[in-house]
């Protein structure tokens, strides 16, 4: 029996197992891919306090390595389901394990929102990517497209302008969202140019792979088609939070529908991280949800002590 485990290996997950095991508690981590959720596909984190500039792998790897030094268990396991037996919670997994505790924070995070289009799924690793720190090398000298024009978008067309021939941001809306700041890094780079108005309407293949993408004009209504030899998707992040909804209420785009105090209606479970409903997803608050979460769950432990 633990005193917390945490689903989720993300900043979140890990800055609450973090506070947990300062406070002397025992923690299980479950995370079903890899440490550090998010940040990891970032190249460079500049906005992080008291650091001037760090990979998101590394912050990954640093913190994983502290809460492991503090004691923390970590399994590589998908969790399927949390039942609340009330005195403890059970945790169940894909892999067959079931894990007991006092107290669960669930930082599930986020997927990559995909374009819905016909043979979409096929092409991922086809063609189609979402991380350029991960594939952007497979591209180089290569012509691009990347879809979406708020900051995942521009930042991903930064990292992928230093190696590619051309990239080509297509945005279904009439203008870039990212920061202005974004954009002059961006349109600094003579080998950029962004296509605004557009939908994405269906994927060109050669064979098996992406070949390039066919556009509809918004206003229009007319259509070209765009060759390219790799489309990086970035139009969003949705959070996979279904199974746990009988323990923490959802909102209408699936989030957790929880406050900055990051409790649910269940006594002892607490959520933390992009997982929940909030107006503001970075690091930083990623952090300080975990922290948040992670207190509170300490409070009722020693409350039942």
């Amino acid at each position: 029996m633990y005193d917390m485990i945490v689903v989720g290996g993300g900043p979140a997950g890990m800055t609450a197992a973090l506070y947990a095991l300062r406070n002397g508690k025992t923690v299980l981590v479950i995370e079903k891919a890899g440490f550090g959720g998010q940040i990891t596909h970032s190249p460079k984190v500049e906005n992080y306090p008291g650091t001037l500039q760090m990979s998101g792998n590394e912050f990954a790897d640093r913190f994983l390595e502290q809460i492991l030094a503090q004691g923390a268990e970590v399994e590589l396991e998908k969790v399927t389901a949390v039942r609340d037996e009330g005195s403890f919670k059970v945790v169940e997994t894909e892999e067959g394990g079931r894990y007991e505790a006092l107290t669960v924070v669930l930082a599930t995070g986020v997927k990559h929102r995909m374009l819905g289009l016909e043979g979409e799924n096929e092409l991922v690793g086809e063609g189609i990517s979402f991380c350029a720190v991960c594939d952007g090398d497979f591209y180089t000298d290569q012509t691009v497209c990347v879809a979406g024009g708020g900051n995942s978008a521009l930042q991903e067309a930064i990292l992928l302008a230093e190696k590619c021939k051309e990239v080509i941001i297509l945005q279904d809306l009439p203008a870039l969202t990212g920061e202005q700041r974004l954009q002059d890094v961006l349109f600094g780079r003579k080998n950029v140019r962004a296509l605004t108005n557009l939908k994405i309407n269906r994927l060109l293949k050669d064979g098996n792979t992406l070949c390039g993408v066919e556009v509809e004009n918004r206003s229009t209504g007319v259509t070209k088609q765009i060759a390219c030899d790799g489309l990086f998707v970035a139009i969003g992040l949705i959070p996979e939070n279904e199974p746990f909804a009988p323990l923490a209420e959802l909102n209408s785009y699936g989030y957790f529908d929880s406050d900055e105090r990051c409790c649910t209606h269940t006594e002892g479970v607490y959520v933390a991280g992009d997982c929940r409903s909030k107006s503001v997803r970075q690091l930083t608050t990623a952090v300080a949800d975990g922290a948040t979460a992670a207190l509170a769950a300490c409070r009722y432990i020693n409350e039942r002590k």
